[in-house]
């Protein structure tokens, strides 16, 4: 196998000419990624599929002795699009090209996952069937007859475990071959009398428009799916006069809508295969992981489930472990010992021209300043981060954490979905930001920028006030507080201002599992590279702008004009210094609070205080852009503008109602 050596997001692309193409699609949660890195290797490439901001990724491999390329799309459930992820993933079939279309699917919940097969079948599309995660449906008693699903279905089936390795080899072998195609006529759907003769109409005024078949798009055009008129062209309109009467005499005959009565028949027709080949071999009693499953979505015992995972992956882990003792070791021995004072002496030796020498090193320096911070600060704590997150996502515990907010998060005019960019904005407020485009409204996706921007800290800043406030508890707990709260507050006013109804909520939720160390270390270092590459070049441009601000006088006057502000919420005058760092990123902030703690400048009200207001602060320039990109640049500035005056309004409050209660932390 060969894989592609790109990593990251680039601009949108198409596939490249000349190679054989295969396409991955599938339910969210079955497996489909993890069998894309099979077949592909680590690194990929990730881009935007045209004109929306939804990601594809790409891969090359070697199959049959030649090379091919590799798609995954995003998870769907049926080729009648409901999220912008789902369209994303039908247009790239009606887009057409694919050599191969390989439907992947959860072996347990085979019933389910059965209707899109019958789907992508009746669009003429040439696909293997992939039952995933076979080994976990071995093991709770599941029995599937392969070569009988084949022959019903007309297409290869291939068995596989994609955490094992399981069938890929097999798998290979079935999308070698011409068209991924079996020697037997595919499936087809009957839908009944009345349905067949406004099917046969149809089929013969809708005008080819890419991969599917004319009986599959006029199924999608009679079931409502709007989004396919513009791909008509001037057919269009003609169309959509037929569509009319054909739903009024679906509707007079059977006595239902299309929309309804087809995917019925679907699930109908999915249930009665499933029946001949899907077997249970017998009672089986629930596993240690199942017992473990129920209680992570259950409230009173997923609540302390959820509070033994923050404060061992969290508490322990990234503050402890992230920013502490590496914090510790990377900046107060090797940076403040060694590396500091070596350039500090070396510009003083070299560099006659003072301004030169504070731009290299000294208190602001590139290297003294904006490397320490990058290197010995946000890594670290980044890192153990992305550790811990990567071995809660690939334990599948996100999507019962999904399902145990779901009731709280309704509340916000959000759903359990929104835990996912929620959880990640705890490692990154940009890559969090651009996730909430998997939520279904605009209302959800406006909802989810706004608290990301006011109340979820990034890792890094996570980390820095962690490592603060762990030997300040009381402080620490005034701060989680404050800022549970807030976030609380906000969303439910948010909620309420903003029209709309509830969110629906669904969600694949995939067996827990013990996370592969290779898995988790591939994906912390991509995430880490991907994070490092990001933010280092904004440190060291930081650095620049200071000494710039320094040199005409400007970083003063910001200085003096934040000090009344910092005072104002009981901070001393060197708080105002990390505050503005705080302008260019809010973990650059972070940083500079924690020199301040660790020289013993910042009383325990005064800890709290600032790490409330810093957590509240302003968005990074970096997040600040993705939110210009996914919401525009008038919500932008508008976001923007608000948590600015809120964070610091809040800081204020919190210092006063200390004061007034006499409480000393």
């Amino acid at each position: 196998m060969e894989a592609s050596c790109h990593c990251g997001r680039a601009a949108s692309s198409p596939p490249a000419p000349g190679l054989r193409r295969i396409v991955l699609v599938g339910n969210p949660n079955v497996g489909k990624s993890a069998l894309f890195n099979r077949l592909t290797g680590t690194y990929v490439v990730v881009s935007n599929y045209p004109g929306t901001t939804v990601e594809v990724s790409r891969g090359r491999s070697r199959i049959g002795g030649k090379d091919v390329l590799v798609e995954d799309t995003p998870g769907m459930y049926s080729l009648v699009p409901i999220t912008e992820e789902e369209r994303v993933a039908r247009d790239v079939l009606l887009d057409g090209g694919a050599d191969v279309v390989v439907h992947v699917v959860d072996a347990k919940n085979l019933r389910r996952m059965l209707p899109l097969t019958l789907q992508l079948i009746e669009a003429g599309l040439p696909m293997v069937l992939v039952l995933n995660m076979i080994d976990e449906a071995e093991r709770l008693g599941i029995r599937i007859d392969r070569e009988a699903l084949q022959r019903e279905l007309g297409v290869p089936v291939v068995a596989t475990s994609a955490l094992t390795g399981r069938g890929v080899d097999q798998l290979r072998q079935a999308t070698a071959q011409p068209e991924g195609r079996s020697d037997r006529t595919p499936r087809v759907v009957r839908y009944g009398q009345p349905y067949e003769r406004v099917l046969d109409a149809l089929e013969k005024v809708v005008p080819p428009t890419g991969g599917l078949s004319p009986r599959a798009l006029a199924l999608l055009l009679l079931q409502g799916d709007e989004t396919l008129y513009e791909r008509l062209g001037d057919s269009a309109e003609a169309v959509r006069g037929r569509l009319e009467e054909a739903r009024k005499q679906i509707e007079r005959a059977m006595g239902e809508p299309a929309h309804y009565g087809v995917p019925l028949r679907q699930h109908e027709e999915a249930a009665a295969l499933c029946d001949e080949v899907f077997h249970v071999t017998g009672e089986r009693s629930g596993s240690w992981g199942e017992r473990l499953s129920v209680w992570a979505m259950n409230p009173w015992t997923g609540v302390p489930l959820l509070a033994l995972v923050l404060y061992f992956g969290l508490y322990k882990f990234v503050g402890g472990f992230g920013a502490g003792t590496l914090v510790d070791f990377l900046e107060g021995r090797v940076f403040e010992q060694y590396v500091n004072p070596w350039v500090n002496g070396l510009v003083a030796a070299h560099i006659p021209w003072e301004p030169l020498q504070e731009l290299i090193g000294m208190e602001y320096g590139v290297v003294t300043l904006g490397l320490r911070y990058a290197i010995a600060i946000i890594l670290p704590i980044v890192g153990t981060f992305f550790i811990a997150f990567s071995i809660i996502e690939d334990s599948g515990y996100l999507p019962r954490l999904a399902m145990l907010v779901d009731r709280i998060f309704k509340r916000l005019g959000l759903n359990g979905r929104a835990v996912i960019p929620m959880t990640l904005g705890f490692g990154c407020d940009t890559m969090a930001t651009m996730v909430t485009r998997t939520l279904e409204t605009r209302r959800e996706r406006l909802i989810a920028t706004v608290l990301l921007a006011l109340a979820i800290p990034c890792s890094a800043q996570l980390g820095v006030i962690l490592g603060m406030m762990s030997t300040e508890p009381a402080a620490m707990v005034v701060w989680a507080g404050v800022v549970m709260l807030v976030f609380l507050l906000i969303g439910l006013l948010t909620a309420c201002i903003l029209p709309g109804e509830k969110p629906m909520f669904y969600m694949e939720v995939p067996p827990l599992r013990l996370p592969r160390p290779s898995a988790v270390f591939t994906k912390t270092y991509t995430r880490m590279q991907w994070y490092f590459m990001e933010i280092l070049p904004l440190f060291l441009l930081a650095s620049v702008l200071i000494w710039v601000g320094r040199i005409t006088g400007l970083f003063d006057l910001a200085v003096a004009g934040l000090a009344r502000v910092v005072a104002w919420i009981g901070l001393p005058q060197e708080a105002s210094v990390a505050f503005l760092f705080g302008f260019f990123r809010r973990d650059y902030g972070a940083a500079g609070l924690y020199d301040l703690q660790q020289a013993g400048v910042l009383t325990g009200n005064q800890l709290a205080v600032a790490g409330i207001t810093l957590t509240l602060f302003v968005p990074c320039i970096a997040q600040f852009l993705m939110m210009k990109k996914e919401r525009g640049l008038k919500t932008a500035l508008g976001i923007a503008g608000f948590v600015f005056v809120f964070a610091f309004l809040t800081g204020g409050v919190v210092n006063a109602a200390l004061r007034l209660l006499g409480v000393e932390l």
